[in-house]
């Protein structure tokens, strides 16, 4: 009797099928400190207990990102351990804050599958989502992926494309579960920019680069328990395309969220993610860079002392970003574009301005 899981290929998977992902994972604050220790990530609600207390909530929360990375990595095996690509993700939505002792459980629905005309893979949507304590909801979000087949000779009969949101809607956002009202202080923050000085169609260059090691990338998917194969096996990958591993996409997309601080440091949280393409690979020795783009302004229901910022989080690899590169005249994702990110954050608006308390910082 075979005992091992090789993982799922395109013929296993069904429309409606439900996938429980094992294991739940509770979540400590080594992992925190150990996501920050490889993001470099910055911002003070993730970073400082005393802002966050500040601010109504019980602790320091984990990252948001972080979060998304630890459900993402659960649903793996039985999504993603045999696939090509994983090609996008859309109608993303943070439903509550993680902190340290909460443990994750991750469930992810069927919701779309088509196969390839070439027959050698297909395309698998899932609806993911993700709880703590098994019932309360974290997190979800539709992921699209493309997944070889055990038997490319072998034609399936079923096929459905799932009509996906082009972005979530700006008055169905809502400020994480205890928030607020918020008090910053820019002297604590590093940042004399809130939501009143950001304009639709304005363009942020983040100006830092950071180079992904090979040793910290592995490590960070590691902490993610993301197990696909591409990100570790070098006896399979130094013979393919590359030469070399992929670093996991979730990666790309948190070292490029840390770069953005520079810019965008008030930032509280990722409310929403609208769509997300990993344009082209990343591997160890690459050099990120980042830029960003406000595509619009919401506001928040009730809430004089916040608003919402969809911005557009660009990763560029091995130059720099100042002249925002992105797309050819054929508008083709230039080579040096490794994620095009479309998300909605939470920033304080200046009413929530006021020093901490002293010795509160």
């Amino acid at each position: 009797m075979r005992k091992t899981h090789g993982g799922n290929f395109f013929e296993d998977f069904a429309l409606g099928q439900e996938l429980q992902h094992a294991p739940p994972r509770t979540v400590g604050e080594g992992d925190a400190a150990l996501y920050l220790a490889l993001t470099g990530s910055r911002f003070a609600q993730h970073c400082s207990a005393p802002f966050a207390r500040a601010n109504g909530l019980p602790g320091l929360p984990i990252e948001d990102l972080l979060t998304f990375h630890l459900v993402f990595g659960k649903t793996v095996p039985d999504i993603s351990l045999n696939a090509v690509a994983n090609l996008g993700y859309a109608e993303g939505r943070f439903l509550d804050l993680v902190y340290p002792g909460d443990t994750l459980e991750a469930r992810s629905e069927v919701i779309g599958l088509r196969e390839t005309s070439s027959g050698k893979a297909g395309i698998v949507w899932v609806r993911t989502r993700g709880y703590k304590q098994g019932r309360r909801p974290v997190l979800e979000y539709v992921r699209w992926v493309l997944v070889r087949k055990r038997d490319p000779e072998t034609r399936t009969a079923a096929s459905r494309t799932p009509s996906l949101a082009p972005a979530v809607a700006a008055e169905a956002l809502v400020p994480p579960p205890g928030l607020g009202p918020v008090r910053v202080d820019p002297a604590v923050t590093g940042s004399p920019w809130f939501f009143e000085d950001y304009e639709p169609g304005e363009k942020i260059d983040h100006v830092d680069g950071m180079g992904v090691m090979e040793s910290e990338h592995r490590l960070a998917t590691r902490l993610y328990q993301n197990t696909a194969r591409v990100h570790f096996n070098d006896h399979v990958e130094r013979r393919g395309p590359l030469g070399a591993c992929i670093v996991y996409g979730g990666v790309v997309i948190s070292i490029a969220r840390a770069l953005s601080f520079n810019g965008l440091g008030n930032m509280l949280h990722i409310l929403a993610i609208n769509a997300g393409t990993h344009a082209n690979p990343c591997v160890a020795g690459d050099t990120i860079y980042a830029w960003s783009e406000v595509l619009e302004k919401a506001e928040i229901a009730g809430r004089e002392d916040l608003g919402a910022l969809r911005l557009r989080l660009v990763a560029v690899k091995n130059r720099p970003a100042s002249s925002f590169p992105l797309k050819n005249a054929e508008g083709r994702y230039l080579p040096e574009v490794l994620l095009d990110f479309d998300y909605w954050g939470l920033m304080p608006r200046r009413t929530a301005v006021r020093p901490a308390p002293e010795g509160r910082a």
